[in-house]
Order: C-alpha cells, then structure tokens, then sequence
C-alpha cells in the first residue's frame, strides 16, 4: 500500500455511485455546520447506522422528502462531503490531513462493519496502524487535526495511539544514534564521542508546532519512555522560542487589572510558561541557565502560579555559579514606584544557593571537604557567586527606591567565607553611600559593619582611609589595619630577627587555601583564624571605646586644670592607644611592666 495514496478505488463490494443517481432526484437533505445536501437515501443508508435510524423515525411521514439535522457533525460539511463520497463509491484520499476527521465522523455516522463491509471505520482504522503510527511527522500532523475534534479524538484512542508512536519513534530514533556515537578509543576501550553530531533529535522542531496540552502529553510520553534530558530540554527551548518570543503582548509592560468577564490576552502565554515550568527535568544542568532566567522573566511578567516561579528559582539556585549579572537584573514590572529590578526574586535565588551550601557543610562526611563532589558546591563556585552578588549590588545601588535593608539583606546572605576580599563589596557599598546622602550615620555604621577590613586590598584600603562618606570609626579601623599590615611587611623584612608579625596567622594574604595542607585541615584553619579575627575585632572595639572616653576626659581636664595636667592626661591617652607597642599582641592584653615603668618616666619629664 502506498504511503501517499490510500485509495477507497478497490472497495469489495459494488457500490452506487452518483453516476446512478445523476437523473434521479435527490430524496433527502442533510443539513450540517457550514453547508446543506442534497442526497439519495439509499447509499447513505447502506453504509450509515445512523441516518438509518433517522430515516426510520420517518416512515409515518412523507418519505419522499426527508429533512435530518445533523448537530455537531466533527469536521463540518468538508469532513461529512467526503463521507457521502464513500457512500456513494466515488473514490478520494484518505491522507493524513484528513484522516482523524474522516475518523471521528465515521463513527459519529457510525459507519461500521454492521452494515456495510470494509466500512469507512475499518478503513480509517487500517490507515491509522499501518501507515501514521509508522512515521513520526504524519503523527504529529494528525495530532494537529485532532486539536479541534476533542474529546471524541481522545475517545477514540487516535491522540494516544499517536503519542505513543511519537515517543517510541523517538527513543528508537536516539538510540539508534547513540549507537552510531560509539567508538574505540586509542587503548582499545569502547566508549562515546560526545563532540559528534547528535542527529537523533531531528523531531524538535516538528514538535513545536502542537498546541501546549498535546505537546504536554507529547513530552510526559518521552520521559517515560527513556528520552535524554537533554533531548526534552532542546525540545522546551525551542517550543517557549516559539510561543513567547513572538507574543507581543507579552512585552506589553502596563499591567492592567483583569476585568471580569474579560478574556485574559496573557492567558495563553501564562499556560505555555508554566506548562514548561512543570515538564522541566529534574537532571541538573540539562536546561541552560540562561533559559531558566528567560522562563523567570516571562513568569514574573504574566504573573505565573506562585508554585511555578518557586521551582524557576530554585532550579536557578542549584547552579548559580554559571549566571551572569545581565540573568540577575530581572526588571521589575509590579508598582511604578518600586525598584528598578526584581530585588526579592534575586534575594529568594540567594537564599536557595546559601541553604543548600549550608546543609552541605554540615555534613560530617569528607565530601564536603572535597571541591570536585558532586553534592556540594565548590569553593570555586562560591567565589564567582560572591563576585557576581557584588557586581549586581555595584548595580542596583544608585536605584533611590532601593531601601537600605533590602541591600544589606542581598550583601548578608552569602556565608562568611565565600568572599575571599571585600574589594566589591566595599565598592558597592561606595556607591550606594554615594547615591543615597541623606543615609543617618546610624544607618551609615550598619552598612558599613558588613565589610570586613581585613579583606580589604591595599588599594582598597587607601581609597577608604580617604572616603569622606564612610563613618568615622571605620576610617581609624582602616588606618590601624593599614598600619598593621605595614609593620608586618617591615618584620619581614628582616628574616634573621626574631620578632615575627603580631598578626601573621590571622589570614591568608591571597586569600586561597593553601595547596600543603588538606581540604579538611584549611577548612579548620579557616574557622580558627575567623574566630581570632572576631576576637582581635572586638578588642580593638573596646580600646576605641576606652579612647573615646579619655578624649572626653581631656576636653575636662583642659577646662579645669593647668596645661601640666592637660600633657599628662594626653600622654596616658597616647600610650593606651601605642599602636606599635605589645598592647595588641595576642600574648597579652595589657600593657608590660616595663611599658609602664616608661610611661611614668615620660611623663615625669613633661
């Protein structure tokens, strides 16, 4: 049998055919959707089951001339023509085009083997088998005819019978190419060529075509078939390309309220979105993160299921690390007054990747201390997401609607060590001092507690020694740890002296972990450093505390005393203050003996 001609020419049994009836006047009129016809009642009746039973309501009226209604005839007067065209013997084609109509009417007439051999049921029905579910490209073609003719199509079994066909068409298909992929390696050992061509997901774009209910039915198939991820994930890509990109009221950024009883225009493009959304893999890294962010975009736009974005951010999540900072400026499309881009969904996405780093390393197995496991982040990955979050704060900061605990919350989100050095993020903050003056010094101090100025570079610390906008104890923070790291350079510089930097164990001066010892030894190196860092912070705090008050004293003392006492009270001050000395060495926490047998003799000279 042909596969592009199936014709009714070769019918066993002898049919009428309209060359009979040409002289004979017509005796009956069928009047459906979209046309009216006038037949004979004889050759409709000895292949239709149910124009029998309507002809047979008849007898106790005129049958000479009978009038029957078809109501809700699938595939309207084109689809019932070629009905009669079979009844009367006239011989046409039954194509894919056209063969879920002439199926569905078929039996909607109920032209069946009870009352006519070789029916138009069996024929169709035969077509069906041996020709469409053959071919992948005729499946999908009749599964856009049978858009329009559901739920009978469904009822009859034509939409399944085709899906099912597509999936397995398509598994073989790319199994047969996986097979062609395989090949010996140099030792001897087979294995597959990744780098070649994958030319068993030709299908893809055929399947963009369906409408988004079959195309979901489509792809459910596939999954459960054995499809690649990679595969389904092409496959999404290409039909959301397809339905969104074109769709120009999907960029239509006025959000109007929806009025009852008014079709939503965006209610095709919300089912397409989160049609997508739910038949994504679950295999991580089969959707690029770029489509991700796309689907996210178009989520917040159409206003989406609450469901649908929460799984777009936390699949975005799960591999932040490959995103770039034009995926995070997600424009902000709700309230005119509000910020410029989407903070919270970005905020949301940073929680989804600190939790789950977290509960990783919490874990007491040695994976976690291993930068190449599959189940937890690499230090790496943390580095680049803390570089990004800082690009994107550098971003967002001269926004003037950006309230100040929305930054914070972004710049505190990530855990202490993924920045290795503050540099970005002390620039961000710069930049947000800059765009927002009016900030109280109160709200000055809280932004700026979120840098670590022991991280800061050299570069970075000159700029914020001099940075009028910062508030004034982070300036004299500054200046100590500049002047900490300068005399530390100068012990250095001299490798026979004893004396080693006071400071030297606090950090690592680049940054990284160091390569002699284990990841499970710098790992704890790590927290103990951080731990003495606190501790030395803290005790900074409280000789800045005790500065402060003695400055009090001296503006006292000043008023009330001689200058005598004024230099005496000042000499106390600047050797409780001794930079230099051994007041801040880790050993001790109160000036030596011989310190303060000094301060008294200075200050019995003055």
């Amino acid at each position: 049998m042909d596969k592009q001609q199936f014709s009714l020419a070769k019918c066993s049994r002898q049919r009428y055919n309209e060359w009979m009836f040409r002289d004979v006047p017509s005796d009956i009129k069928i009047q459906v959707s979209g046309g009216t016809f006038a037949l004979h009642k004889f050759p409709l009746v000895s292949c239709c089951g149910r124009i029998r039973k309507l002809v047979a309501g008849h007898r106790d009226s005129d049958i000479s001339r009978i009038e029957i209604e078809l109501i809700s005839l699938p595939g309207g007067a084109e689809t019932f023509e070629l009905a009669a065209k079979f009844c009367y013997g006239v011989n046409f084609e039954i194509t894919s085009a056209n063969v879920a109509q002439l199926c569905c009417v078929s039996d909607y007439l109920e032209m069946t083997e009870e009352f006519s051999k070789n029916n138009l049921c069996s024929r169709t029905e035969e077509y069906l088998d041996s020709i469409v579910c053959k071919s992948l490209e005729m499946c999908v073609e009749v599964l856009q005819q049978c858009e329009n003719l559901l739920p009978l199509a469904d009822e009859l079994k034509i939409v399944c019978r085709c899906i099912d066909a597509i999936a397995s068409k398509a598994c073989v298909e790319q199994i047969a190419s996986s097979f062609s992929r395989l090949e010996y390696s140099s030792s001897g050992r087979l294995h597959m060529n990744r780098q070649a061509k994958c030319d068993g997901d030709w299908w893809i774009e055929d399947l963009s075509v369906l409408r988004i209910d079959l195309y979901q039915r489509v792809i459910t198939a596939m999954k459960c078939r054995g499809v690649r991820p990679e595969s389904i994930g092409a496959s999404l890509m290409s039909y959301a390309q397809k339905e969104l990109s074109k769709k120009s009221s999907l960029w239509n950024t006025s959000r109007q309220p929806k009025v009852d009883g008014v079709e939503d225009p965006n209610g095709n493009e919300r089912l397409v979105v989160e049609t997508i959304v739910s038949l994504l893999p679950v295999e991580k890294l089969s959707i690029p993160i770029s489509f991700l962010f796309g689907l996210l975009r178009s989520a917040v736009m159409l206003d989406c299921m609450v469901s649908s974005r929460l799984d777009l951010e936390r699949r975005i999540g799960s591999q932040l690390d490959m995103a770039t900072l034009d995926d995070l400026l997600i424009p902000s499309f709700r309230h005119a007054a509000d910020t410029l881009f989407d903070v919270d969904t970005v905020h949301r996405i940073l929680v989804n990747f600190s939790q789950r780093d977290d509960s990783e390393d919490e874990m007491e197995d040695a994976s976690v201390f291993e930068c190449d496991s599959p189940h937890s982040p690499s230090q790496s990955a943390l580095f680049k997401v803390s570089k990004l979050v800082d690009n994107y704060l550098a971003e967002i900061a001269p926004d003037a609607n950006l309230k100040l605990n929305k930054f914070i919350a972004i710049a505190d989100v990530l855990p202490e060590h993924a920045r290795t050095t503050h540099d970005g993020l002390y620039r961000a903050i710069d930049v947000y001092l800059k765009g927002h003056q009016g900030l109280s010094d109160a709200d000055k101090k809280k932004v700026c507690k979120l840098i670590d100025l022991q991280k800061l570079s050299q570069e970075a610390g000159a700029h914020a020694a001099q940075n009028e906008r910062l508030p004034l104890q982070s300036v004299v923070q500054v200046l100590y740890f500049e002047q900490l790291r300068l005399r530390n350079s100068l012990s250095c510089s001299y490798p026979d002296d004893n004396h080693k930097p006071i400071h030297h164990s606090w950090r690592i001066s680049s940054g990284a972990l160091s390569a002699s010892l284990s990841p499970r030894d710098n790992y704890a190196s790590l927290r103990r450093e951080n731990r003495e860092l606190k501790l030395e912070l803290a005790r900074l705090r409280m000789r800045l505390n005790d500065l402060e008050k003695d400055h009090v004293c001296m503006k006292r003392d000043l008023l009330k005393s001689n200058s005598r006492r004024f230099m005496s009270s000042f000499s106390k001050s600047i050797g409780k203050l001794n930079f230099f000395g051994r007041t801040f060495s880790r050993g001790s926490g109160s000036p030596s003996r011989n310190s303060r047998r000094t301060e008294s003799k200075i200050t019995e000279r003055t």
